[in-house]
C-alpha cells in the first residue's frame, strides 16, 4: 500500500528531515492589529509588489487585485491564525460503550506551504479510541480546515491535529496520516507534478504495531460511492 510505504520512509528519515516547532510561529504583538487594520497594509504591499513586477494596476482587470488578495489573506486562507476562530469541539458521553477505533478519513486538505507560499492540497485521515467521550463527526473536519488555514509545513499540522484532538478528547489514543500534494515541489523547482507528501502522527495505543496496522488498512479501504 502506497500510504504505508510512504510512511515508512518518513519516519526512516528521522532527524536528518528538516523539522520545526510544533506550534506556529507567531511573534507576540501577532493579535494587537484588527483584521481591517492587516488587510490595509497587506493591501498596500502587494500593491507594491505587483507594481514592482512592472504590472499596470489602473488595469480594470488588476486594479482591485491588492485588495482582493489581502482579504484572502487575512479572512479566508491564513484565517487560521485567528485564535477566534478556532473551531469549538463540544464532546458528547460515549453513551453506546463504542470502544473500537473510529476513523473519518479522506478529509479535504487546503493549506500554504510556509515556505513559498504555494498551495498543500490533499486529504487526511484520523482516527481515535474513545477514553469515556466522543466528538462530533465534522468537528474532525473543522480542526483540520483550522490548522491547514495558516502558513504550515506539513509535519506541523499533522502534529496540531493529532495534539488538538487529544486534548479535547482527552486520551492519547488519536492518530492522523495526511497525503498531499504541494505546489511548491509540483509547480516550480522540480515541478515534479506527480509526488505527493505522507506525514503521520500516532499517539498512545496507535503506537501499537498491530493498532497501527488497523487504521492503515481502515484508510486503504476503497470507499469511493
Amino acid at each position: 500500500m502506497k500510504i504505508e510505504k510512504d510512511i515508512q520512509d518518513f519516519d526512516a528519515i528521522g532527524d536528518d528531515h528538516v523539522g520545526s516547532s510544533s506550534e506556529t510561529p507567531l511573534r507576540k504583538d501577532a493579535f494587537e492589529l484588527t483584521s481591517s487594520e492587516k488587510i490595509d497594509i497587506i493591501k498596500e504591499d502587494v500593491r507594491h509588489i505587483l507594481e514592482t513586477l512592472g504590472l499596470d494596476l489602473t488595469d480594470d482587470s488588476l486594479k482591485g487585485t491588492p485588495n482582493r488578495v489581502a482579504k484572502m489573506f487575512v479572512n479566508e486562507i491564513f484565517g487560521g491564525l485567528d485564535p477566534d476562530k478556532k473551531p469549538s469541539a463540544s464532546t458528547f458521553d460515549n453513551k453506546y460503550k463504542y470502544g473500537e477505533m473510529l476513523v473519518e478519513k479522506n478529509i479535504t486538505v487546503y493549506s500554504t506551504c510556509e515556505h513559498h507560499l504555494l498551495p498543500i492540497v490533499g486529504k487526511a485521515h484520523i482516527a481515535y479510541i474513545s477514553n469515556g467521550t466522543v466528538v462530533g463527526l465534522s468537528k474532525m473536519n473543522r480542526i483540520v480546515d483550522y490548522f491547514a488555514k495558516r502558513p504550515q509545513v506539513q509535519e506541523r499540522l499533522t502534529i496540531q491535529v493529532v495534539k488538538e484532538l487529544q486534548k479535547v478528547l482527552n486520551t492519547e489514543d488519536v492518530a492522523c496520516v495526511i497525503d498531499a500534494k504541494h505546489l511548491c515541489v509540483n509547480s516550480r523547482g522540480i515541478r515534479d507534478v506527480a509526488s505527493s507528501t505522507v506525514t503521520s502522527e500516532f499517539g498512545g495505543i496507535f503506537k501499537n504495531k498491530e493498532t497501527k496496522r488497523e487504521f492503515l488498512d481502515y484508510i486503504s479501504l476503497d470507499t469511493s460511492f
